[in-house]
């Protein structure tokens, strides 16, 4: 197999950069949803998962307790970097979903968290049917904010008036592919799980600067961020010294399998 250098979509390479608020601001994922995947994917000792785009290894962690032998691949240096810090036994390779740099048949299952959005979905595919054996499991996660609190509901807003939602990432189309069975995968299975993160105003200032369309902008335009997202805090009946914030999410599971035949 000849290793191909990584193309990575211009707005992820932001992740070069914010890393280590990515790092400390963003949420880990519920214990049921984990078990979900393990489930649904077979994993556990013996069995190899590649997780593709793992950043600073948030979903690792919840991983390696199963005894899976556990591949993470990631395109950007910041995050390899702080994933090296936290998790120092784990193997981080550089690479893409697009180019992954295993060999044929490598693994039982493929996973990735916060991440499939940024593939590109025929190439992506067709790497994964290489890398994994037959009947391999793809796992896909994602922790998705909710706007049922009044800070989460502004924090949603300042977000989508920044930019947030007009970002458009070039992996849109996996759903329709998948959900029926396509390109050699049978169809996807969802489950859904509520999920919560309590964090400090500063932790939540990060939070929101950690979502990489904010990450691209001028320095000034993320302080005016910030500004907007500590005013959101101001107003809220918690505020006050030593005051802390709830965040909710419903946390997402897709999960599909690699069919033995040609895709």
């Amino acid at each position: 197999m000849r290793y191909r250098p990584p193309r990575v979509h211009p707005q992820a390479r932001s992740f070069d950069r914010t890393a280590v608020i990515y790092e400390r601001a963003r949420p880990t994922y519920p214990p049921s949803a984990v078990r979900f995947l393990l489930r649904e994917l077979g994993l556990g000792p013996r069995r190899t998962v590649v997780e593709l785009g793992s950043g600073t290894g948030k979903l690792t962690r919840a991983l390696l307790p199963s005894g899976s032998a556990v591949v993470a691949v990631e395109p950007a240096a910041g995050m390899r970097e702080v994933f090296g810090r936290v998790l120092p036994s784990a193997l981080v390779l550089e690479g893409t979903a697009e180019a992954i740099p295993l060999p044929d048949g490598f693994a039982d299952a493929v996973v990735a968290a916060q991440a499939f959005h940024w593939f590109r979905t025929g190439p992506t595919l067709r790497e994964l049917r290489r890398v994994l054996r037959p009947g391999g499991g793809l796992g896909l996660i994602w922790n998705e904010r909710l706007s049922t609190t009044p800070v989460a509901r502004g924090v949603n807003e300042v977000l989508e008036r920044w930019g947030e939602f007009r970002a458009r990432t070039p992996g849109q189309a996996w759903r329709s592919t998948l959900q029926h069975g396509g390109q050699g995968f049978g169809p996807l299975v969802l489950r859904t799980f509520p999920h919560s993160q309590t964090l400090s105003p500063e932790a939540l200032v990060d939070r929101v600067l950690s979502v990489s369309a904010m990450a691209v902008l001028r320095p000034e335009e993320r302080q005016q961020i910030a500004a907007e997202v500590r005013a959101i805090l101001a107003r809220a009946p918690t505020a006050g010294p030593g005051a802390r914030v709830r965040l909710p999410y419903r946390t997402e599971v897709y999960v599909a399998h690699r069919t033995a035949g040609p895709a």
